[in-house]
């Protein structure tokens, strides 16, 4: 399990020039804001100056309070930029730590998930003439991955919404396994047989693959990154998928980044409806054949499995119609929130399906990150 600094009070998307502080109520959860840190934690604010510069000005961290489960609805008046001028834009953001690193989430860290992780406000609109004062709706995480023996380093940024939609923030299982991946292209995990063929298939030189249930879109945003870093770059398509709902946001993640992935290599986001039977014609439309098969976090709701093993039937199928003695290959992040979500492995079982654990992703405590492969055995119905 991961922890998450957020808002259950966010700041407000204007403020005045008036030197007045800003009111927000900070808070340390789990993904789904349902089990809350249960030790104190200090937590750190700077100010982050909004503007085109790849360097922006950031404020050194400052102490704002101790978080404790027992004040968590209590508000915190927050200093205002010093010297802040009229009509500037700047972000808010919390952190764990003194340090600029302790603000963004290092996914190569061996201790993920030690320390709570950081959050940035939207920009805030400082005016002397502000309008009435309007709750923002989304926060920002930035992340960092560090490849090719430490030779590239990328930070990225994604979206989440504030609201109580849980398809539009970031999963525990999406950042254990974007972990994991950033670990299997530098060669750092145990290099089995199965993992040996998911590298050698995931980072080709052509490689066509398809995520299910994308959410926010980390785990297609590390992907692209890492395809693009490799000599020569894999070629093929990132096609990353999640209902309507949740598209405007995903597609938001992956355009906001295009500038890290290879030309013609950025992932895609588009609609994939679990329940369309017709499955096989929609998929075509973005890819001739699928190579890997990505899911991270699809096991929260047992009663979509079967519209989930469907889909999964009919994507191999598809796959193999295109190349019938190359089955694609699955791979699961996984966190147990229920002991009933393991029968999916059965289901998926009864289709040809067999998943095999590869790497666990501890985090702070409770239940781990679970890293399947699946393999297909024999040919689906």
């Amino acid at each position: 399990m991961f922890y998450y600094i957020s808002f259950l009070r966010p700041p407000p998307t204007q403020a005045a020039l008036s030197g007045e502080p800003i009111l927000i109520t900070p808070q340390i959860a789990n993904d789904l804001r349902t089990e809350y840190y249960t030790d104190a934690q200090d937590i750190f604010y700077s100010w982050s100056l909004h503007s085109a510069t790849p360097s922006p000005v950031i404020t050194k961290p400052v102490k704002l309070t101790s978080w404790r489960a027992s004040t968590m609805y209590k508000e915190i008046p927050v200093p205002p930029p010093r010297n802040v001028r009229n009509g500037e834009y700047w972000r808010l953001i919390l952190s764990s730590g003194t340090s600029r690193k302790d603000q963004v989430l290092s996914l190569n860290d061996e201790n993920l998930g030690r320390q709570p992780f950081p959050v940035l406000s939207d920009p805030i609109l400082f005016s002397a003439r502000p309008n009435k004062a309007v709750k923002q709706e989304r926060i920002q995480r930035s992340y960092a991955l560090t490849a090719n023996n430490r030779y590239n380093h990328v930070i990225f940024h994604v979206i989440e919404q504030t609201s109580f939609d849980l398809d539009k923030k970031i999963w525990d299982s999406g950042i254990g396994l974007s972990s994991w991946l950033i670990q299997l292209h530098s060669g750092m995990v145990a290099n089995t047989t199965l993992v040996s063929k998911v590298k050698n298939t995931l980072f080709a030189s052509k490689c066509d693959v398809l995520e299910l249930g994308a959410g926010t879109g980390i785990v297609a945003i590390v992907l692209g990154i890492l395809q693009g870093l490799d000599t020569p770059v894999t070629a093929g398509k990132i096609i990353t998928t999640d209902l309507p709902s949740a598209l405007p946001l995903l597609q938001s993640n992956m355009s906001s980044n295009q500038s890290l992935y290879h030309p013609g290599n950025a992932p895609k986001g588009v609609v994939l409806d679990w329940d369309e039977l017709d499955i096989s014609t929609q998929v075509a439309s973005f890819v001739n054949g699928i190579d890997v098969i990505v899911m991270a976090d699809v096991t929260y709701n047992t009663a979509s499995f079967p519209a989930l093993i469907g889909t999964l039937s009919r994507l191999i199928m598809f796959s193999m119609s295109v190349t019938p003695a190359k089955p694609p290959l699955i791979i699961l992040g996984y966190k147990e929130r229920d002991v009933a979500e393991r029968t999916l492995w059965e289901m998926a079982e009864k289709i040809g399906i067999r998943f095999e654990e590869v790497a666990q992703i501890p985090g702070a405590e409770g239940s781990p990150v679970e890293v399947w492969v699946g393999t297909v055995l024999v040919n689906t119905q």
